[in-house]
């Protein structure tokens, strides 16, 4: 943070001297096809003057009577400051250009002292760029304020993603363990296997699941492997299918693990030990979307069981509030029939 803060200063001081630069040159500007020899220099020298007195307002207000009087609560004493700022300031001028320039005259339609008209156009032009430097102060504040709320909201969200990536490696790990548990007591050289898939699963996991996207195409290589993983330890009565029309080679960026929480969902609660079950997994990339649309048989449970608590669900809603806010659509819920689950999660490009 504080290494940025020169650099985000940088463009504001050029903006800063190119303008008061224009301002300094517009005279010649009006009188370059004139010869340097009838260039009024004495007319142009007293216009130089009368900037640097209204860039000196303007620089005094600007970082002296703002930060230690309008952002500490002194308001009265801002205002006051400044009225004393602006009548010392045209006073000078007055008092100067009496001693070397004839003062200038009014309008033939306004009857009033040339030295009183001067000294009443100087204080209006000092009060206006005082003025000018307030509202350029406040809203160079105003940015700073938004900036600095914009990169504690960033922090924030990335530590609450950061939260959330913990989360799921635990219990990613713990549902995939409780798949090969079970699998041992039934089919030992099927849970040798498991074990060997689980080592690349978990590689991704914990190295991959660090950073902020990866390539469509690995993602969906995890989710393969996944799958196969899962289909050891199912029944021959759980029909698994899977209709991945997203190519190996993807470069499409997406979140890690985004939608294996929807995967897992389906092989947890759509599978009977008495009924026969069928699990649908497609996935597809276009131009616009990827789109995820998980099927699987719905059998309601008991009252009693309180299996599933839905963790992994919830984090799912909350990553994509986090990484895809807006850009998102999910649908999940029973079908009419009451007989199948769906979900469905299209990611927008």
């Amino acid at each position: 943070m504080e290494e940025s803060k020169p650099h985000s200063k940088v463009p504001g001081a050029v903006i800063h001297i190119v303008v008061w630069a224009v301002f300094f040159a517009m005279p010649l500007f009006f009188m370059w096809n004139r010869s340097w020899e009838s260039i009024d220099w004495g007319r142009f020298s007293r216009h130089c003057v009368n900037l640097l007195v209204l860039c000196s307002a303007f620089y005094l207000n600007y970082f002296v009577l703002i930060p230690r009087l309008l952002f500490k609560g002194g308001r009265h004493k801002f205002v006051l400051a400044n009225i004393c700022l602006a009548l010392v300031f045209s006073t000078a001028m007055m008092v100067w250009q009496m001693h070397f320039f004839v003062p200038d005259a009014p309008g033939p339609r306004f009857k009033i002292n040339p030295v009183l008209f001067s000294f009443v156009r100087d204080f209006v032009s000092i009060f206006i760029m005082i003025c000018l430097s307030a509202l350029v102060k406040m809203s160079v504040r105003w940015q700073e304020a938004e900036n600095a709320r914009r990169e504690a909201e960033k922090s924030r969200s990335e530590a609450e993603l950061k939260n959330l990536r913990n989360q799921l490696n635990p219990h990613f790990l713990l549902n995939t363990l409780n798949n090969i548990y079970a699998l041992i007591s039934i089919d030992a050289d099927k849970a040798q296997e498991a074990v060997s898939e689980l080592s690349k699963l978990l590689r991704y996991v914990l190295y991959d699941n660090n950073q902020r996207t990866v390539p469509l195409g690995k993602e969906m290589d995890f989710i393969k492997d996944y799958i196969y993983l899962m289909k050891i330890r199912v029944s021959p009565n759980v029909s698994v299918e899977t209709d991945i029309k997203v190519s190996h080679d993807s470069r499409t960026p997406v979140a890690p693990l985004i939608f294996i929480s929807l995967i897992e969902n389906a092989f947890k609660h759509g599978i009977s030990p008495v009924e026969k079950s069928r699990i649908r997994i497609f996935f597809d990339e276009t131009d616009s979307s990827i789109v995820c649309d998980i099927r699987n048989s719905f059998h309601p449970k008991a009252v009693s069981d309180k299996s599933g608590s839905g963790i992994g669900l919830e984090q799912v809603g909350k990553r994509l509030e986090l990484l895809y806010p807006g850009k998102y659509s999910w649908e999940k819920g029973v079908m009419p029939d009451g007989r199948e689950y769906f979900s469905r999660l299209e990611l927008m490009k």
